[in-house]
């Protein structure tokens, strides 16, 4: 890793940390400052407790080898062996017990920065565009958000209730030691842990490279995994399981490589972290050995030395693993703060104000609009709905109608041109009020995977249960709802598959009945066109009224005469299934 990365990598560390602080310490909850106020003094307490614990356990050894001298603050009763022994396992059920007491105190700040920060990114994913989601995919957005919550855990765990205590500890036993038994002795653990944090620090550098490798690998194939169980049918359609699976396997196998070498990699990190302490622990035990060996210290001192160390090799083996979680956590989060970063394509204008409905009459004046600027759509398109009255729009597929509807919602921003309801500029109203004045039942039904109850009054979410079966009833649904053992409580499953294409849409126009808006689009498909009529249509060719199109016998009329025809070829196959008499069929049909 170049000096530059690492430089690199350090700004952005400092920049995620600086926006992260607010939710660490929020300014709005003095609750819970004050938590973090006492769990901080309950840590300070915590590591003076542990500190003494080894003393005891040094005044023991003594007492039972007949070296003790009790000190002056001792009771005569508390300098038992025995006595010191209870207070050496005393000491150490009160350090635990103010640990978990700080951990618990801790628990609402951690868990309120997780929510906060998970909701505003929540938020902030819905306010996006269409164009950022469609170019996404799904699953690997939720992984970076599931990740970024859990980084910011990790953060709030690792940086307050373990790298704090593990600091403070290090400086109370670099003192008792100097203090204690001289310089030596301090010189030597310090050099200790500056090896051994400098070289988990490197390590660490280089497997964040690696763990980023596996990262990219997972969520490569989760994507993929995600992407495929959203389209089951699809799949089953065109019999690709096989080819699924083989997908699914070359990403899992980047995620076997990258993870095998992260698990090398933290072996050796291992072996390195054991091998640093163990030389600097040998030197310190060599010394003390050799002075109790000249009188100068007690074997309670050589236990009391190794205890310490002992007791110190456990906050600096979290060193490694925290400085390891902080760093990915870091890196998980970053991704979270660079999607909180994506400014919105589509935002209200300054002083945007409600729209206001009073005869829902609709224009489209010159409008051009191209979701790529080398693939213009709608080129210089004009057309108006008036109040009260229903248009249909044909073409062909791809030739925009789609995108009208789109446009119409906001969801884009057209190039040039102007789009109107009652004469409002739909870009100089608040987003809110336009798509609720504004009804859809689009192409493609996409239910939520809840009961039908639940996407039905999804169209208003305070409707009454009467309402919902009136809107069902108009949208032809309630019948065959009513019949499933669950009734209204049934499950649709994600996306609606257990529900019919016909079903699911019923159940969308049903939702928007529910709404009642006094604007509806209906986006009905269009893939039943043949291949002349994709060649012969490139635009929106011809305006009017059905009976008047039909008049012209133009376009219109003969895209109108290919649907009857093909209606009439649906009803003659059904009637072959039945059993009826085609004849009569036929007869029937030229009749209506």
């Amino acid at each position: 890793m170049t000096q530059k990365t690492v430089s690199s990598e350090r700004g952005q560390t400092l920049s995620t940390l600086r926006n992260l602080w607010p939710y660490m310490w929020p300014s709005d909850r003095p609750d819970l400052k004050m938590r973090v106020v006492w769990a901080t003094v309950y840590l300070v307490l915590s590591k003076i407790v542990l500190i003494g614990v080894p003393y005891f356990f040094k005044w023991a050894t003594d007492a039972l080898n007949n070296q003790f001298i009790a000190p002056g603050w001792m009771p005569t009763l508390l300098a038992a062996p025995l006595m010191l022994i209870a207070a050496y396992n005393a000491a150490r059920i009160l350090q635990a017990g103010m640990n978990q007491l700080r951990d618990a105190l801790f628990a609402s700040v951690g868990q309120h920065a997780v929510r906060q920060l998970a909701m505003k990114t929540f938020t902030h994913v819905h306010q996006l565009s269409l164009r950022y989601h469609l170019e996404r995919r799904t699953g690997g957005l939720s992984r970076i958000i599931d990740r970024g919550v859990k980084g910011i855990e990790s953060i709030v765990r690792f940086t307050i209730l373990n790298m704090a205590p593990t600091v403070l500890e290090f400086a109370l036993i670099a003192v008792i030691f100097a203090l204690g038994y001289g310089l030596i002795y301090a010189a030597i653990v310090a050099a200790t842990v500056w090896l051994y944090t400098w070289f988990t620090l490197k390590a660490s550098d280089w497997r964040i490279t690696i763990r980023k490798d596996m990262n990219q690998s997972d969520t490569d194939a989760n994507s993929k995994a995600i992407d495929s169980l959203l389209n089951f049918e699809t799949v089953k359609y065109f019999n690709n399981e096989e080819m699924e699976a083989a997908r699914y396997d070359r990403s899992m196998a980047r995620y076997e490589i990258a993870a095998t070498k992260a698990w090398t990699s933290l072996g050796w990190l291992n072996f390195g972290q054991a091998a640093i302490f163990g030389v600097g622990m040998l030197a310190v035990m060599i010394l003390s050995a050799m002075e109790v060996r000249a009188g100068t210290q007690t074997l309670g001192d050589f236990v009391f030395l190794n205890a310490m160390l002992m007791q110190l090799s456990i906050p600096l083996n979290f060193i490694g693993f925290i400085y390891r979680e902080i760093r990915q956590a870091l890196t998980d989060i970053e991704e979270m703060f660079n999607l909180l970063d994506v400014a919105r394509e589509v935002q209200d204008a300054p002083g945007a104000m409600p729209l206001r409905v009073d005869r829902a009459a609709i224009r489209f004046d010159e409008v051009h609009f191209a979701y790529q600027p080398e693939r213009p759509i709608l080129k210089g398109v004009s057309f108006e709905v008036p109040a009260g009255k229903t248009v249909a729009i044909v073409g062909p597929s791809g030739a925009g109608k789609s995108t009208l509807s789109r446009l119409l919602f906001r969801f884009y921003d057209i190039q040039s041109g102007a789009i109107t309801i009652d004469g409002q500029d739909i870009r100089q109203v608040t987003q809110k009020s336009l798509r609720a004045a504004i009804g859809m039942v689009p192409q493609d039904t996409v239910l939520f995977n809840d009961t039908i109850l639940y996407n039905i009054r999804y169209g208003r979410v305070e409707a009454s249960e009467a309402e919902i079966e009136d809107s069902a009833r108009r949208a032809a649904i309630h019948d065959f709802v009513a019949g499933l053992p669950d009734g209204y409580k049934s499950m649709v499953g994600e996306r609606g598959l257990k529900l019919s294409g016909g079903e699911k849409q019923r159940v969308a126009i049903a939702r928007t009945i529910l709404k009642n808006p006094p604007i509806l689009i209906l986006d009905e498909a269009t893939s039943a066109l043949d291949t002349a009529t994709e060649q012969e249509i490139q635009a929106i060719a011809e305006r009017g009224t059905h009976r008047a199109l039909l008049d012209q016998g133009g376009l219109y009329a003969k895209m109108w005469t290919r649907q009857l025809e093909a209606r009439d070829a649906e009803e003659r196959l059904k009637a072959v299934k039945a059993g009826d008499d085609l004849g009569v069929v036929e007869r029937g049909l030229k009749a209506g």
